[in-house]
């Protein structure tokens, strides 16, 4: 149980696996007027650092969850280096149909949901951790324009236009679920650029040093093509956004 390789390959030197910046996701938490002590499970936990840096600057506590090993490793390193393993958690272990030991007051994915399926399914997952009146935090994509055609829509990920919904869209499907959206914070271009071209110098700098790898053509073609899809498409095209919730 892990996570393929090129993952991790491809976001070597990332903090945040996420088109979101450090400042925004220290807005988020800002925003949500967690107290301190407050318990927070965050599935899909990369390395670490949303929790991490919570804990250091609000006073949570808590447990991430990851499937790879290697980002599981970071986050353990990234608590130490900010003195917060008293606080904070992590273990390597499948995220889908995780659920916390004892109720959370905040239950967090970002980025992730195919954890559960799709959103309704993480939604679903996440509220089988939280205590009665808690947040949940989902982070996911939603289409900022209208994808003209079909090489669009694969340019940003997606199998089908109906993968994403617009802005509007996602909002409303949250209401359907039968919660309230009570904060968000909304990426910009410029957090996609940061999360996606890093990916791009890691992937040269791992080429030039394993020229004979299994994984090299892969990657040679990825760095080939993926800058120019980039900016003709996802960079256009799709919004993130990190979303607070309750349920009503």
């Amino acid at each position: 149980m892990d996570l393929p390789r090129i993952f991790t390959i491809r976001e070597s030197s990332h903090r945040i696996h996420n088109p979101i910046t450090a400042e925004k996701l220290a807005t988020i938490g800002r925003a949500l007027r967690l107290r301190p002590g407050a318990r927070v499970l965050d599935l899909a936990s990369g390395s670490g650092e949303m929790l991490c840096t919570w804990a250091r600057d609000l006073g949570v506590q808590g447990t991430g969850v990851d499937i790879s090993s290697v980002f599981t490793a970071r986050a353990h390193s990234r608590a130490v280096e900010l003195g917060v393993t008293d606080r904070v958690d992590f273990v390597h272990d499948d995220a889908a149909g995780y659920v916390a030991d004892e109720p959370v007051d905040l239950a967090s994915c970002l980025g992730a949901t195919w954890i559960g399926g799709g959103v309704p399914g993480t939604v679903d997952l996440l509220r089988r951790s939280l205590r009665p009146g808690g947040l949940l935090l989902l982070g996911h994509p939603y289409w900022r324009l209208d994808p003209p055609d079909r090489a669009t829509v694969e340019g940003c990920h997606a199998a089908d236009r109906s993968d994403y919904l617009s802005l509007a869209g996602l909002i409303g499907q949250f209401g359907e679920l039968g919660h309230d959206v009570v904060e968000m914070v909304l990426t910009d271009q410029d957090s996609w650029d940061r999360y996606r071209a890093a990916q791009w110098f890691n992937l040269r700098r791992w080429l030039d040093e394993n020229p004979d790898d299994e994984l090299t053509e892969q990657v040679r073609h990825e760095l080939r093509t993926d800058p120019a899809s980039y900016v003709q498409h996802e960079r256009e095209y799709l919004g993130w956004g990190v979303f607070a919730l309750m349920a009503r």
